[in-house]
């Protein structure tokens, strides 16, 4: 086992412990915003695969309507765009839906670098990763897939990508990806929220919702 990673699940859990406490008056601000310009819930709850592929319950702040198909990734959707409420497009495109996966890491069931948690149904991608080992690892907000491509991968490059991680994982190639993937969202590179430049047969896409 790569000793690393022993380090890593602690460095995980204290930084989203401070990360939590700097940023609850954004989160609360966040929070009020999605819950005052649309009904429903304020975080949006979705089943994932986690280490050693066993389900767990993703956070995000939600960005879509509540009649929006679920389990089902938004590029299959031919009108994505139209389920995507005010707030929620600015939350997306910032990414800033994300962050209450930080309770996830807090929880012990997320890392802020690793593959990202694919949907319970995802058979496809949950295989291919098999292959490479990529479901031993605790799932991540980023990953090196993420900084390689984001939503315009499919899935075996994506697979390909989670294993190299696994092969190489250690406190510079974090550090290296957390740099890119500031780059990545400032510039949103690689999202895409549907439509018909997509394969059908490929689950990929920013949140599945």
């Amino acid at each position: 086992m790569n000793p690393y990673l022993k380090w890593k699940t602690l460095l995980d859990f204290l930084f989203a412990a401070v990360l939590t406490v700097i940023l609850s008056p954004l989160l609360l601000l966040l929070a009020l915003l999605v819950k005052c310009t649309s009904p429903g819930p304020v975080f949006f709850k979705q089943t994932r695969i986690g280490k050693d592929k066993r389900k767990f319950q993703i956070y995000k702040f939600r960005t879509m309507r509540t009649d929006t198909p679920r389990d089902m990734p938004t590029h299959l959707f031919s009108d994505a765009e139209n389920f995507i409420t005010p707030i929620g497009r600015f939350l997306r495109k910032s990414s800033l839906d994300e962050l209450p996966q930080l309770f996830n890491i807090l929880r012990g069931e997320m890392s802020f670098i690793g593959p990202r948690p694919a949907l319970w149904n995802q058979e496809d991608l949950i295989e291919a990763r098999d292959c490479c080992n990529a479901n031993s690892l605790r799932p991540g907000i980023t990953g090196w897939a993420q900084i390689n491509g984001r939503d315009e991968i499919p899935i075996q490059q994506k697979a390909a990508y989670d294993g190299y991680y696994v092969d190489h994982v250690s406190f510079q190639l974090d550090l290296r990806i957390l740099f890119l993937t500031v780059f990545t969202v400032l510039t949103a590179k690689g999202v895409a929220e549907g439509g018909a430049n997509h394969p059908k047969e490929e689950n990929h896409s920013k949140e599945e919702t």
